[in-house]
């Protein structure tokens, strides 16, 4: 919504109807401005929509409410229909259009004063009266159509605010004055495409609220007596949004699958909800930025991964283009997927995901190159004694050297804010009252960390938590709430931040998998009986199963549908008769090839379909602002080719420990054998010592060592297209007390003596950060 005559916004609606009309009476929060809207009844298949551009009193709109039941009074008169809180948007299928509208909201926070709500019912509207509706209202697919709609539960995750850019960061709200319109354009306003007819006719977003899909949670938290309140918010992107099996990668414009930014703001509790000082942070998740899907299928859990090849990495660029034009530099990219596995699964994606940062990288000025950082989550949580969430702490606390977080002062006055007085980006207004509050930013976020497994789920979220505990660490100590940056993960706090962070994972599980989030090691840090534990990630991976094979594609068509991705029409078939995603061709070409029928796979595009033999994906400009594509080069591709059964196949041993590894006295580099080399440059892989990988999984120098995962243990063959992913300067992640005994052959175990001679840290990462290169663990 934006704000009216006075800063005021309409926040209370009442729903009137004569046979000819519905007229909407909204008001503002202090009863001082109430304006009125029509819309035409008689119209059977298009949306009339005035506003009076009458500003009234209580008294005022009463007496316009009595002539106009007076001048009715023949056809019935002027009756009241329902009391609701803003509109959702217009929707229309294959007949009349519909209104879907707020009627019950409920408070869930306030940010800076401004009041955050959740929707806690709707309705949805037919316009025409019924004397003028069209036969194909009641028609079978009619009522279809609207079931599917009503199949997406906006009382569930949906989230709004009628002064307060909720679908933006704080940063980016206190960069950008922006409101309206272009808000409602942003990748994180859901119901952009129900409300744009509305706002093109009206030229405003006065009467409409602009819904954020993901999940929020605030909280008064204490610490050494000292009350504060502590706010996560997830916003899912409407761009390629859908399930876990129908969306999966990055499409053809650089839009991923399950795209989420999470936000934590803390600012110090005050009597009047205005803090004195605030600060945030953001992070962000997203589906590995490939071209790659997954069949759904009935019979096998988990489906094979097929890897379409991108010429140029266009997609990838695209995506990383986007991220550089929101959140600016550095990049930084926490893999969190497997390096070995007994069948090749995630460890193909990998292998090109690291190739596809390196050839980007090539292209990039140093101080604008994509930091990428690799983790095997999945086996270091199975490593007997190893401390993941310590580790990933100590990651987290490095990366927030390099982008930082927000931290502001807030000066509040009592007089009216001037917007035409032009007092920099940082005043905002709060509410109804005449109070303007000005941010004074002291400290800015540059750059973001971008974590991703394979689903950007369970393991996501388990890094998400240990970044946002290292920065609740800071922002406490910015705020001068605590002596020290830093939060133990045993302290009663990091139990509170970690419930937040359980919530909310379980929250975009749902949303995006279809079952809670398997929280095994939130679960073990707690110390719950593992039992427990094993039953409940049973349950929810057969809960996750059935939803995927069986409710996923109707639950698909749901969003479709809501967000406009696919428009009913005339004399076109209806979208449950469509395989996939054939709907987006065919309500904009018309009809699809015989050719391109053959090799449709769904969760390729949002735009476009994209076939097996298609041509290479054409390169886009991001947005509006065609300076990013200056930013990543593209450049000739190498021949670079996918390992193949033939490769050489790598031996392990099953009980006896590694022999130690000798390496070369050259500082900072690890030497790799020869026979190692030779099978990398055979594999295709970029050039040693040529890209910025910090890599937390330690390479062998040998071909042969022991591997503590049972599953693997048990085969002496595997084949692995990951080894080449060594490249560059290695340091190590040393983690305290852990012994190096029995590392797999993914690790280079060294000395003691090389360990005691080891730099510190944070030196080490400096040294990443200034000259890229690998870091292993």
């Amino acid at each position: 919504m934006e704000a009216m005559r006075g800063g005021k916004f309409l926040q209370k609606f009442r729903l009137y109807e004569t046979r000819s009309k519905f007229y909407l009476v909204g008001r503002d929060k202090s009863r001082t401005l109430w304006r009125v809207l029509k819309i035409d009844r008689l119209e059977s298949t298009d949306l009339g929509i005035q506003e009076d551009p009458t500003s009234y009193t209580e008294n005022e709109c009463q007496e316009l409410l009595w002539r106009i039941h007076e001048g009715n009074r023949l056809t019935g008169g002027l009756k009241f229909v329902t009391k609701c809180y803003g509109i959702i948007g217009f929707m229309k299928f294959l007949g009349p259009y519909y209104m879907v509208i707020i009627t019950r909201r409920r408070k869930v926070g306030t940010i800076c004063g401004h009041d955050i709500y959740s929707i806690g019912k709707s309705e949805m509207i037919a316009i025409p009266c019924p004397i003028v509706c069209p036969n194909v209202a009641n028609s079978r697919d009619e009522n279809r159509y609207k079931r599917l709609l009503c199949s997406v539960d906006l009382t569930k995750d949906f989230f709004f605010s009628y002064s307060y850019n909720i679908m933006r960061s704080l940063q980016k709200n206190i960069n950008d004055k922006n409101t309206g319109h272009v808000v409602y354009e942003t990748m994180f306003v859901w119901n952009e495409f129900l409300t744009r007819a509305m706002r093109n006719h009206l030229k405003n977003t006065d009467w409409t609220v602009a819904l954020v899909h993901g999940f929020f949670k605030q909280s008064k938290l204490s610490v050494s007596g000292k009350d504060f309140w502590l706010t996560l918010i997830a916003r899912r992107s409407r761009h390629f949004a859908g399930t876990r099996f129908m969306k999966r990668g990055v499409n053809e414009k650089g839009r991923v699958a399950n795209d989420v930014e999470t936000e934590q703001i803390v600012f110090e509790d005050t009597p009047d909800d205005i803090p004195s000082q605030i600060t945030s942070v953001v992070q962000h998740r997203g589906s590995i930025p490939l071209v790659w899907f997954q069949e759904t299928s009935r019979l096998n859990i988990r489906p094979e991964i097929t890897l379409k090849s991108d010429v140029d990495y266009k997609a990838t660029r695209l995506h990383f283009e986007n991220l550089v034009l929101r959140y600016g530099n550095p990049i930084v990219i926490l893999n969190l997927i497997k390096t070995r596995e007994k069948k090749p699964r995630e460890s193909l994606l990998r292998a090109e995901f690291a190739k596809a940062i390196h050839y980007i990288n090539k292209g990039l000025p140093d101080d604008k190159r994509l930091k990428f950082l690799h983790m095997d989550l999945s086996k270091l949580s199975r490593r007997k004694g190893a401390n993941v969430l310590g580790l990933l702490n100590k990651v987290a606390s490095d990366v927030l050297e390099l982008t930082d977080l927000l931290h502001c002062e807030i000066t509040t006055s009592s007089k009216p804010l001037d917007a035409s007085s032009g007092q920099g980006p940082c005043d905002i207004k709060i509410n109804d009252d005449f109070c303007a509050a000005t941010m004074v930013p002291l400290l800015l976020q540059k750059g973001v960390l971008r974590t991703n497994c394979i689903d950007c789920l369970d393991r996501t979220n388990v890094a998400q938590f240990a970044y946002g505990l290292a920065a609740l660490g800071r922002q406490l100590h910015v705020l001068k709430l605590t002596e020290e940056p830093k939060i133990d993960l045993h302290d009663p706090l990091a139990d509170d931040l970690m419930d937040f962070y359980e919530r909310m994972g379980d929250t975009l599980a749902i949303q995006y998998g279809g079952s809670a989030a398997h929280n095994k090691i939130f679960c073990e840090q707690r110390g719950q009986w593992k039992a427990a534990t094993q039953s409940q990630e049973f349950l929810r991976t057969l809960q996750r199963y059935y939803n995927n094979a069986y409710t996923d594609p109707e639950k698909q068509d749901a969003i479709n549908v809501f967000l406009g991705h696919f428009q009913p029409q005339q004399g076109k078939p209806p979208l449950w008769k469509l395989d996939s995603d054939q709907h987006y061709n065919i309500g904009r070409q018309g009809t699809l090839s015989e050719e391109t029928g053959r090799f449709i796979k769904r969760s390729l595009s949002d735009g476009n379909i994209l076939c097996e033999n298609s041509a290479p994906v054409s390169d886009r400009n991001v947005g509006e602002n065609n300076t990013a594509s200056e930013l990543l080069p593209v450049q000739q591709l190498d021949d670079i080719r996918e390992p193949t059964d033939s490769a050489p196949e790598i031996y392990m041993c099953e009980t006896n420990p590694c022999p130690s590894t000798k390496y070369s006295t050259m500082p900072g580099r690890h030497s790799i054998s020869q026979e190692r080399q030779s099978y990398l440059k055979r594999l295709g892989y970029p050039e040693l010592h040529s890209s910025n990988f910090l890599d937390l999984d330690l390479l062998s120098s040998s071909g042969n060592s022991c591997d503590e995962e049972a599953f693997e243990s048990r085969s002496s063959i595997i084949h692995s297209p990951l080894d080449g992913i060594s490249v560059g300067s290695t340091t190590t992640y040393s983690e305290p007390g852990h012994n190096d005994e029995g590392r797999d052959d993914t690790d280079l175990s060294r000395s003691s003596s090389q360990l005691s001679d080891s730099r510190d840290y944070s030196d080490r990462f400096a040294q990443w950060v200034a000259n890229g290169g690998m870091l292993c663990y």
